[in-house]
């Protein structure tokens, strides 16, 4: 049925029929899923959204995993219907910056296993010889790039799903209103009638974030302008006989791309500046001259970029013969820092969002949330996408803006792994802040929290451990950026006295009720029924014994708990927590986070620090580690966590926010013979961690491995069920497909004599060069990377294929396009340093 009857009841309800909402369609219907209604106000196939006018090339190479893996398998599913065709693609460098970054990409594609090679200027203008080889210092070449058909596209996957009997269509229809009753989804209002559902879709492009306030909720994108012209005709393209006959190219310094369509050559850029729209602005159907988001090109926006092209192409360009043929402003979406807005939303029951997804990743996209939506997880971790990301901070129109504005500048820009946004900053800060930044804080920013990255104040500690500091130091640039070595300084002092760490921008909640016990068993893969004021280390499993997330857990009544959770997983987690609660369970979610300011105190020292200053006993005997207890620390109630992420001694400190403050002060003041130091999160998250072999969820710790992979089965498998349980079971009777091991650079020389330091994300390599891939055809990457100065060493995490888990085993990793020896220095999850926890016992 398509486009005459408006159903009064579907099972699910998708709002916007470009290339995700035809995909999702298709995807669910695939899945088993009837009863699905597609609507959209504009006509089909192309009714006005950014598919019809977005420029349809794919470059398969991304720096994330999850968007290299997805446009890999979107390519896949437009070769399969026949939509897409091959032409390479060539980033063209015109810096030596930019050459680096190609040696990067490179990498990347090495480890998500897209082809790709840096080429020198001859091969660049051999393969498209209308380029003006002066300008040009090289190229990346990515065999596997092409164009796609995506309006094609999206009608053989309408046409698909409907004979399946499981799709209706509706065009031309437009929604007004969508009915939440008791927090969840009931109904979508049109202006051809009501269809009650339980199940809405948002894959609204540009429009997403008003569907979301008819829900009483936000998505945060905006719409942006991206300025693209097609000229022609093109003498050198009159004779093609298809869409592309030469490679597309990407002038990346410019921040342009050039590519052959047909006769003509299409010109997009992001050079422009940012040109924001609020959606309210967008014209409808009816009024837009070519479609609603297609308004006019801004010229003298477009005029430097025009030259730019004209610079590197002038043998085709500069013709007179040769005219603009179409000229726009195309609207799509950008979010606060540039990825899709997927899954379910945290405050509306039913209420799904697949938002601001190009073309080149879309399909697979579209495939992943149908998994999701219909058996509970996708085949490819969506974390990074997760729409929830933003809960409690990042959801206003004006941080959406400014992000926005920022990150717009950064589409085809080198971005350094560690680089941080400036826009909307200051934005949450702890009772601590003042006192830090008068102590030289440098600040990074997660989830909205300014947390501490490392203390210019720690300036002399440079002196002090120069013996250990030296040999890791980076002399590179790029190793270096947003990183000191004053980082290395404050870890060797932490372990030697005692240091002060936060606010590490926990996402904090409580959980009461009478069924809280039973409530958390089935969440969590440790036992929860323990003793009150014993904490819990868990992972969080999906239905596939795979990681949904990783957190803490304290028993601070026999009917109420404390769950710890990392800041950026804090919306996705509470959704999580949120949707599995029984309608008749008596369960509560408390949200602490913004209440409670947590202050680490960790070191050899820590007891000497705290004990003068609490009135009650802190010996190890009364208060041993991985428990929990309320502390009155001077004037300061504080609930106190003896737990350590750096592995020593020490507790994390909870206070009320306003008296947090005074806490600093109190620890800050106490006794100096004990040397108290502020420690960033330089120490917290990576040197201490990675010297202890810590895992870190979204890096070692996602859905497509599992605990026994990752070295987490301490548990064992409790008799209570959980999700997930019975993956989890297999999972430990089963040999590892693949196992989670720390490695070390034996030598950091890169070709030309400068020692380099890896960051994460690197390939990792046979001794002959070969890629490692474990036999379900998962490749071995470094999921994290550090220093550790206790031990004189720069440490590695990777999953490595089980013939390769070998203590002493040597291999490679390739880093900037050279290649440099690892040794395997454990498998599994027994620490470097201090392997029997003597530290954190004491």
């Amino acid at each position: 049925m398509s486009g005459r009857e408006l159903p009064t009841r579907a099972e699910t309800v998708i709002v916007g029929a470009g290339i995700v909402g035809n995909s999702l369609a298709y995807h669910l219907a695939a899945q088993g899923r009837e009863g699905i209604v597609l609507i959209d106000k504009g006509p089909l196939p192309d009714p006005g959204g950014s598919t019809g006018h977005a420029s349809n090339f794919i470059f398969p190479g991304e720096h994330s995993k999850e968007m290299a893996l997805l446009t890999k398998h979107s390519r896949e599913q437009y070769v399969e219907a026949g939509t897409f065709t091959e032409s390479g693609g060539i980033e063209v460098a015109r810096t030596t910056e930019r050459i680096d970054e190609f040696h990067r990409r490179a990498q990347s594609g090495t480890a998500w296993g897209i082809e790709s090679e840096v080429i020198p200027t001859e091969e660049v203008t051999e393969r498209v010889p209308y380029i003006n080889e002066e300008l040009v210092r090289g190229g990346l070449w990515e065999p596997g790039a092409g164009v796609c058909d995506p309006l094609r596209f999206g009608a053989i996957k309408r046409e698909q799903a409907t004979e399946m009997g499981a799709l209706t269509t509706v065009p031309n229809t437009e929604v007004l209103d969508v009915e939440v009753e008791r927090g969840a989804v009931s109904a979508v209002v049109t202006d051809r009638g009501r269809i009650e559902t339980d199940e809405l879709v948002i894959a609204a492009g540009l429009w997403s974030p008003k569907l979301a306030t008819m829900a009483g909720t936000e998505i945060p994108l905006t719409p942006a302008v991206h300025q693209l012209i097609s000229v022609g005709p093109i003498p050198l393209f009159e004779g093609s006989e298809g869409e592309i006959d030469y490679p597309i190219v990407r002038d990346s310094d410019t921040q342009m791309y050039e590519r052959q369509s047909g006769s003509e050559m299409e010109i997009g850029s992001y050079e422009h500046r940012p040109i924001l729209w609020d959606v309210e602005e967008v014209l409808g159907i009816d009024e837009a001259p070519l479609s609603p988001t297609q308004p006019p090109l801004t010229q003298e926006a477009f005029d430097p970029s025009m030259e730019h092209a004209l610079e590197i192409m002038p043998e085709v360009l500069d013709d007179p013969g040769v005219g603009i043929r179409h000229a726009i402003d195309g609207l799509l979406s950008v979010t606060p820092d540039g990825m899709p807005l997927v899954g379910p939303l945290r405050e509306v029951e039913g209420l799904w969002s697949v938002a601001a997804i190009w073309i080149k990743e879309a399909p697979a996209f579209a495939e992943n949330v149908a998994q999701w939506m219909t058996r509970g997880y996708p085949d490819v971790d969506l974390h990074a996408s997760n729409v929830n990301r933003f809960d409690e901070y990042g959801t206003s129109r004006r941080f959406v803006k400014e992000r926005a504005h920022e990150g717009f500048q950064k589409i085809y820009g080198i971005v350094h792994p560690a680089e941080q946004w400036q826009s909307s900053r200051p934005l949450r800060q702890s009772g601590f802040a003042d006192r830090q930044a008068d102590l030289g804080a440098r600040f990074f920013e997660s989830a909205g929290w300014e947390r501490p990255q490392w203390f210019e104040s720690n300036e002399d500690l440079l002196e002090v451990y120069e013996q250990e500091i030296e040999p890791l130091g980076r002399p590179n640039e790029w190793d270096a950026r947003w990183w000191s070595p004053i980082v290395l300084g404050e870890h060797c002092h932490l372990r030697e006295y005692v240091g002060l760490v936060g606010d590490m921008g926990f996402t904090i909640f409580d959980v009461e009720g009478s069924d809280a016990v039973d409530y958390l068993e089935r969440l969590a893969v440790a036992r929860v029924d323990v003793p009150v004021g014993k904490s819990i280390y868990t992972p969080i499993l999906d239905h596939n014994g795979g990681f949904r997330s990783d957190l803490t857990m304290a028993r601070l009544g026999e009917e109420r708990y404390r769950v710890i959770t990392g800041g950026g997983m804090g919306g996705a987690d509470r959704q999580w927590f949120e949707s599995n609660v029984g309608a008749d369970e008596d369960v509560r979610l408390i949200e602490r986070t913004s209440a409670l300011a947590t202050l680490g105190l960790w070191g050899p020292k820590a007891r000497d620090v705290l004990a003068p200053l609490a009135e009650e006993d802190v010996s190890n005997e009364a208060f041993p580690a991985y428990t929990a207890r309320e502390l009155t620390v001077g004037e300061v109630d504080v609930w106190a966590l003896r737990i350590s992420y750096v592995g020593e001694l020490g507790w994390e400190l909870y206070a009320p926010m306003e008296k947090a403050g005074r806490l600093w002060d109190l620890l800050w003041e106490a006794d100096q013979d004990h040397d108290v130091r502020p420690v960033g999160m330089g120490v917290y998250g990576t040197t201490g961690r990675m010297e202890k072999g810590y895992r870190l969820y979204g890096h070692e710790l996602e859905l497509e491995y599992d605990p026994a992979e990752a070295g987490l089965t301490f548990h064992g498998v409790k008799e209570a069920d959980f999700v997930g349980k019975d993956a989890y079971a297999e999972a430990i009777e089963s040999e590892n497909v693949a196992t989670l091991c720390t490695l070390s650079a034996d030598d950091h020389t890169s070709a030309d004599g400068e020692p380099r330091f890896m960051l994460g994300g690197e390939p990792i390599l046979s001794t002959e060069g070969e890629v490692l891939v474990d036999s379900e055809g998962r490749r071995s990457y470094v999921t994290s990377a550090g220093s550790a100065p206790s031990l004189g060493k720069h440490l590695l995490m990777a999953y490595l294929p089980r013939e390769e888990a070998e203590e002493g085993r040597s291999l490679q990793v390739e880093y900037m396009g050279d290649r440099y020896p690892i040794t395997v220095e454990r498998v599994g999850n027994e620490p470097l340093f201090d392997p029997g926890n003597e530290r954190i016992f004491q």
